[in-house]
């Protein structure tokens, strides 16, 4: 049967393949381009923590064959959420579940990996080199998108998923508006070693941590292990199934990621050089170290073993939040409407969700229920609710205007925190509470339509 509507999506990302496998499944027309020249391009491979909300969103879009092989190359999961002073001493420290469900659980994955399963079957719908440069609505209802190439693709409806800097949103809502927080946020990558791997004790060797600091100065870690070793094979102790499914993936002959720990750091960019956005990765790490003077030896020694060409700097944007605007065949979804902070470590959930939300409704689209305007109209009132809802409580977490980073109550409202997790700390019942409310917040209990 023929697809009755066909969907231009802008960019590749997360949340825009997540959104054309969708579409693919339900047999709904879909094409998306991409300003990246080839699959390859961008080979970094930070970390995603893929809680449950996005975990569904991508087992209800991806063949059950491709889902699979995502979970098949899932990095280890964290089992400890920590809380570190600048001293790497103890605050608070929360064991997770172990979680064997394959869809309701906390993932841990890197972002070239994601990309590199996404791509995997939609090789013909994806048009690498396509530089969106602006659209037009045409008479008959339909919708066109041009390149920079001098080509381009009409479509009844038009998707941004273009990111923060979408040009799909300038255009289409010039008032929505992404504003940077006040925070500049460095990351890099240390391969893991034998030696490095000795560096952190066990707790935060198997478990995310975060380290709040004076001054606002805030860190974290994280350990990605693979099921692959550093040439590429599958390592030994992987299940058969998993292991037959990762040797058979044609993604990862695109995907240079290894074992590695993850080490970042984030401050108020009053503390910052002016130029921290334009200098080097091992500029960067000086700077670092030049700001973390009392920190722990190991941090420090993390700094020295930092393979500096993944260093990079990252100025932290949030959007303003802005009313509902009337319903065209221009849609956006992730970061193109809602960029937040890392602070709840939801963007990219949140850019899945708005794929399988969409999905769904131009599934109602598909089968008559609803025309293609009012699918997605429904679409963009629950997405604005949720998605403005977690820009708002990301800024709140990792904001300039956080009272962390005054000099004076900064220093109050640390100790303050410090004060009361260490409390928790030493207290099972307020623990186990405190789990149960971040598993709630990471969509372990949501139940969305």
């Amino acid at each position: 049967m023929a697809s009755p509507f066909h969907v231009i999506v802008i960019g590749a990302g997360t949340g825009g393949m997540c959104l054309a496998h969708g579409l693919r499944r339900a047999g709904i027309g879909v094409a998306v381009y991409e300003r990246d020249r080839t699959r390859s391009d961008g080979l970094y491979g930070y970390r995603v923590g893929i809680d449950p909300d996005g975990s569904r969103a991508l087992h209800q879009c991806l063949p059950p064959d491709l889902y699979e092989t995502f979970v098949a190359t899932c990095a280890r999961a964290p089992r400890y959420f920590n809380m570190l002073d600048e001293h790497f001493d103890e605050v608070l420290s929360l064991r997770l579940r172990d979680d064997t469900d394959p869809v309701d659980s906390e993932k841990s994955v890197s972002r070239m990996t994601l990309r590199q399963v996404l791509l995997t079957g939609l090789e013909d719908a994806v048009h690498f080199g396509k530089d969106f440069q602006r659209y037009q609505t045409n008479p008959d209802g339909t919708v066109t998108a041009f390149f920079a190439d001098g080509t381009s693709a009409t479509g009844d409806l038009l998707v941004a998923a273009d990111g923060t800097r979408s040009r799909v949103r300038r255009q289409y809502l010039p008032h929505a508006r992404v504003v940077p927080s006040g925070i500049v946020a460095i990351s890099a990558k240390v391969p893991l070693t034998d030696e490095t791997r000795n560096l952190l004790p066990p707790k935060v060797f198997f478990g995310i941590s975060t380290i709040f600091a004076p001054k606002g100065f805030f860190g974290i870690l994280h350990v990605m292990e693979f099921p692959w070793d550093r040439a590429g094979r599958v390592k030994g102790g992987i299940g058969g199934n998993d292991a037959e499914l990762i040797a058979q993936w044609p993604g990862l002959l695109y995907d240079n990621t290894r074992d590695y720990i993850n080490w970042g750091f984030a401050a108020s960019t009053r503390w910052l050089p002016g130029d921290v956005l334009s200098l080097s990765g091992p500029e960067l790490v000086t700077v670092v170290r030049e700001l973390t003077p009392t920190w722990s030896p190991t941090f420090h020694t993390l700094l020295d073993r930092t393979d500096t060409s993944t260093c990079v700097p990252i100025d932290v944007a949030t959007s303003e939040p802005i009313p509902a605007w009337p319903t065209t065949n221009v849609t956006l979804l992730g970061d193109a409407i809602h960029t937040m902070t890392p602070g709840r470590g939801v963007g990219a959930n949140t850019a899945l969700r708005d794929a399988a939300l969409l999905t769904r409704r131009l599934i109602d689209a598909r089968d008559g229920r609803l025309s293609l305007l009012e699918a997605v109209h429904r679409y963009e009132t629950k997405m604005i609710d949720y998605g403005f809802r977690a820009v708002l409580d990301s800024r709140k977490q990792q904001g300039g205007d956080n009272p962390m980073h005054r000099p004076v109550i900064g220093r109050l409202a640390l100790a303050g925190m410090r004060t009361a997790m260490r409390t928790v700390n030493h207290l099972p019942p307020l623990k186990k509470k405190m789990t149960d409310d971040l598993y709630r917040y990471r969509g372990f209990e949501r139940d969305d339509d």
